[in-house]
């Protein structure tokens, strides 16, 4: 079976993508409803906290190989109230190009990458409004693990948090 030549190149990102970056998540910020971030970040904070931290595993950036513009970045982090070999994920696209198959070419950048890391597992937070951010992480394997209920937003609502984890395959050096 052939399949088509996807339009999206994945690439890991590098710091001079964190302006590009962040002007994403901003719009995903101040459009509201699926992020549970409320807070527009500057280059250099998204840099630190997402690209090229202490705290980041690995972030894969999505280019539309046609025009050189960004559609996406995944980010594989620490998150210190997990357990050691569990990365935390968070992804992000564009605003009006999902179901382009951005988020899954990132995924199998970043689970590749997470077992290379010997990590066990990788844990997705995900507003429990956010129904496709749900779908993508379901659609990727990622199962239910926990909810967190009634986490406050800036405004005093409050939204729970569905917790899935998508479980790695052991590399040969840890059995």
């Amino acid at each position: 079976m052939n399949l088509p030549v996807t339009p999206i190149e994945i690439r890991d990102a590098v710091q001079a993508d964190a302006a590009e970056l962040a002007d994403l998540l901003n719009a995903i910020i101040a459009k509201g409803g699926t992020t549970a971030l409320e807070d527009p970040y500057t280059a250099e904070a998204l840099d630190l906290a997402y690209l090229t931290g202490p705290e980041v595993h690995c972030c894969f950036v999505a280019v539309d190989r046609a025009t050189g513009r960004i559609e996406g970045f995944q980010t594989l982090g620490r998150n210190r109230a997990l357990p050691d070999g569990i990365g935390d994920i968070g992804t992000f696209a564009r605003l009006g190009e999902t179901q382009r198959g951005v988020g899954q070419a990132l995924f199998a950048a970043t689970r590749d990458r997470a077992e290379a890391l010997g990590l066990s597992a990788i844990n997705a937070t995900i507003r429990a409004d956010n129904t496709g951010g749900l779908a993508f992480y379901t659609k990727q394997g990622f199962v239910d693990h926990d909810v967190v209920k009634g986490v406050p937003l800036k405004d005093g609502q409050t939204i729970d948090r569905m917790v899935k984890r998508y479980r790695l395959a052991p590399t040969v050096s840890s059995l």
